[in-house]
């Protein structure tokens, strides 16, 4: 049963602000809408590979919301990522089969600012090192758009690679394993010498998904930064690298200003 990247999650503060600094990064960003629930908004980055950026922002204050810590504590950047199931109550079922209690499916929605309404389903896992499952009742084109808004003036046509910071690393890579019916990891678990880093590398269809995690008691400069992230922030997202096309950029891989992503960590790559 195969499991697609859907989307990223990225927190803002104020949407309208994302908007404009994305768009002068060179994405062709599209207006989300407002969602089912009213306490969210958001603007969407779509790839040629069908992978999505969103950009999202409160509306209001909502602290049971599942990113509304976030909000409170004023939080910008990476907070979540989904995967596409062909339908969710079976990948719901599959999983808690293996073990892993994801719930669901749970009926959400948004409203277009043309009017137009958008079901899907969730299914929201048991631990934060996973991701959440999107799957769309309504047709995945009005959700994800195509044609001309998947392209962009810097060039980026979907996501490469995908990079985690989990506490755990073999626990995790367990997890993953039984969601993604993987039988062994692409690369590791292998310690990254002299980093205090633990690094294990999967495959999700055209992308790698990355994890690492602090080695035990490691004193090293990365090893605390990975520490302090899960201290303050959790599990989650790190980073990710988006995809250029060969020689479309100055160097094989360089990084776009924090600021201008409101603090989302990307590269864009031609490797």
């Amino acid at each position: 049963m195969s499991l697609t990247l859907d989307h990223l999650v990225i927190h803002v503060k104020d949407l309208a602000a994302a908007v404009a600094q994305y768009t002068a990064l060179g994405f062709t960003v599209q207006d989300g809408g407002t969602h089912a629930d009213g306490n969210t908004h958001n603007a969407l980055i779509g790839f040629a590979d069908g992978s999505y950026l969103e950009l999202i922002a409160f509306l209001k204050p909502a602290a049971s919301h599942r990113w509304g810590r976030h909000q409170q504590s004023g939080y910008q950047g990476f907070v979540d990522f989904a995967l596409l199931p062909h339908e969710v109550g079976q990948v719901v079922q599959r999983a808690q089969s293996q073990g892993l209690n994801y719930q669901g499916p749970i009926e959400g929605g948004r409203l277009r600012p043309d009017g137009e309404r958008l079901v899907w389903q969730l299914g929201i896992p048991p631990t934060p090192d996973l991701p959440f499952l999107c799957g769309d009742v309504t047709p995945r084109a009005l959700r994800v758009r195509e044609g001309e808004v998947r392209v962009h003036a810097n060039g980026v046509q979907g996501v490469a690679a995908l990079t985690l910071v989990v506490r755990d690393l073999a626990a995790s890579l367990a997890r993953y394993q039984a969601l993604l019916g993987a039988a062994a990891p692409l690369l590791g678990p292998t310690v990254l010498s002299g980093l205090g880093i633990e690094q294990a590398v999967l495959a999700l269809g055209p992308q790698r998904l990355v994890l690492l995690a602090p080695v035990g008691d490691a004193d090293t400069a990365p090893a605390r930064s990975l520490q302090h992230l899960l201290d303050t922030r959790g599990e989650g997202v790190l980073g990710a690298s988006l995809r250029t096309p060969t020689g479309s950029t100055t160097t094989p891989t360089h990084a776009l200003p924090l600021a201008a992503t409101h603090g989302a960590p990307f590269d864009l790559t031609s490797a």
